[in-house]
């Protein structure tokens, strides 16, 4: 059986009854909040990420200086690889439902696969590499290089707090749209929500404080290339989304793309699809808009021992 092609994609809220509706818009919330509560940096950034970015690369990535071309494009692809599951990037799950719905034939598992993944990657080069040539213009311009303070907290972290407020907010909307709680602008066409959804996968790259990328960004904007801050950022966002792609297109080819077929029905893709964007939006606003600036005085959140 054929899941419906991109241009018969039926709206995904059509047959969502309302008490389902609003017991997905809750557990969501509360999903995101308690994510953003107890998420640790510590153990996402240095536990995994630094390790993982060491051993591929055979070196200290932090402490080891880029020195050419070569190293520089491998280190971006390397350390966006290394942070999948950073706070500034694990918003980019949410792309599984609308990558579903936007599959196309379950009869070629992983054929269905290649067209909406090639628009979530249209979507975010567009984003990142855009960002990366401008970011190296621009260089000690632009705040996410700066090592300046507003009152006790960094200037770099204020661009981060903004931008990721704003692409969780989109994710909101987006979710909340899904569920049919707003109008979705995509209701018809699930190809433009995968691209929008790489377009904000793109984005993370504008607010992200993460110091592998810091450096990263610092080598881009010292070449004072603007070819290779395309390149390289291309390449972390690359790196970004490598392991949930590949997870993903594992499932679809081990279900010979049964799971494409069960998310076909609208009021399962509407569900799937509305709560992890609703759920990793509010985890991106809580986390980045109240969570990080009460890090620096600036509010007020919980905390737990290991935070």
């Amino acid at each position: 059986m054929a899941v419906q092609r991109l241009h018969d994609a039926a709206p995904l809220t059509e047959t969502v009854p309302p008490a389902r509706r609003t017991r997905a818009l809750l557990i969501s919330i509360a999903a995101g909040v308690l994510l953003a509560v107890f998420w640790s940096f510590e153990f996402v950034d240095k536990v995994i990420g630094d390790n993982l970015a060491n051993t591929v690369l055979g070196h200290d990535a932090k402490e080891t200086a880029l020195t050419g071309a070569a190293s520089g494009l491998i280190f971006a692809f390397v350390s966006g690889f290394a942070g999948t599951f950073t706070a500034c990037n694990i918003a980019m799950v949410a792309s599984v439902g609308p990558l579903s719905q936007a599959a196309g034939d379950t009869g070629q598992a992983l054929r269905s696969l290649l067209r909406p993944l090639g628009w979530l990657t249209a979507g975010m080069v567009a984003v990142s590499a855009t960002y990366g040539a401008v970011g190296v213009l621009l260089g000690d311009r632009l705040p996410q290089l700066s090592t300046a303070m507003v009152g006790t907290v960094p200037v770099r972290l204020i661009q981060s707090s903004v931008v990721f407020g704003l692409i969780g907010l989109a994710l909101i909307y987006l979710g909340l749209a899904a569920l049919g709680y707003l109008r979705d602008p995509f209701a018809h066409r699930p190809t433009a929500r995968v691209v929008v959804m790489g377009a904000l996968i793109g984005g993370f790259l504008i607010g992200r404080p993460y110091p592998m990328f810091n450096k990263l960004f610092h080598w881009a904007a010292d070449s004072g290339n603007p070819l290779y801050g395309a390149l390289a950022f291309v390449l972390q966002s690359v790196g970004n989304v490598v392991i949930v792609a590949a997870v993903f297109a594992l499932i679809v080819v081990a279900t010979r793309g049964r799971v494409l077929s069960w998310m076909a029905a609208p009021r399962r893709a509407a569900v799937v699809t509305g709560s992890l964007l609703l759920a990793l939006g509010v985890f991106t606003v809580v986390y980045w808009d109240l969570r990080v600036p009460a890090i620096f005085g600036v509010g007020w959140f919980p905390s737990l021992p290991y935070n």
